[in-house]
């Protein structure tokens, strides 16, 4: 695989992870992956992300022939259950997660510095604070973006954002998915964002 095409799979990773937390599943989203659309890697990459990419699959399976739209409804009752809640087992907030930073407080700030030290603004369609899991992942996308045009400077940013922030807490995000339901479409998307994260790590390791 060469470095286009791994830039490519990064950034496929980061569409399906953002399309699966940002919101309740769109129709379309659901229609690309009971017919195929999203693309599963044939070999191993990392644990957390094999384990994501079988639940996948298993989700298909479980949905051969089944009608989008009846899909689509159960998946969006259990997104409410899980993280709109009354009460949601699920919050997908760093600072949550964090026994250094208040929720919604002090942490939120030190999120939005570091956007802010890249250049980047979370988009205005994400309408949840700046430390929700999918918002973190489109601020990896940007990096991502950037590096793909040859600016090697993001690559330290995106350093910076990992250790301080997305790797305190995915693991533990991940687990609160998998521990509150055995629904495999959002049990996938956990282990493939812990996965991307652990595979984000090492790769940024090598450059910076």
């Amino acid at each position: 695989m060469d470095d286009y095409e791994i830039y490519d799979a990064r950034l496929e990773l980061l569409d399906y992870a953002i399309d699966t937390f940002w919101d309740v599943p769109g129709k379309s989203f659901v229609d690309n992956l009971l017919s195929g659309e999203i693309r599963i890697p044939d070999k191993e990459v990392n644990p957390a992300l094999d384990e994501g990419f079988a639940e996948l699959e298993g989700f298909i399976a479980e949905n051969d022939g089944r009608s989008v739209e009846n899909v689509q409804e159960e998946l969006s009752s259990e997104y409410t259950h899980l993280f709109v809640g009354p009460r949601p087992p699920v919050l997908a907030h760093e600072t949550y997660y964090r026994d250094d930073a208040d929720f919604l407080g002090k942490g939120l700030a030190d999120v939005q510095a570091s956007y802010a030290a890249a250049g980047w603004k979370p988009p205005a369609e994400y309408p949840e604070e700046s430390d929700f899991v999918v918002v973190e992942l489109a601020f990896l996308r940007y990096l991502i973006e950037r590096q793909r045009r040859g600016d090697d400077e993001t690559f330290g940013f995106e350093r910076v954002f990992l250790d301080e922030h997305l790797l305190t807490w995915v693991d533990m995000f991940a687990a609160d998915v998998l521990k509150n339901t055995d629904e495999s479409f959002y049990r996938a998307g956990a282990k493939v964002v812990e996965g991307f994260a652990e595979f984000e790590d090492e790769l940024v390791a090598q450059m910076v």
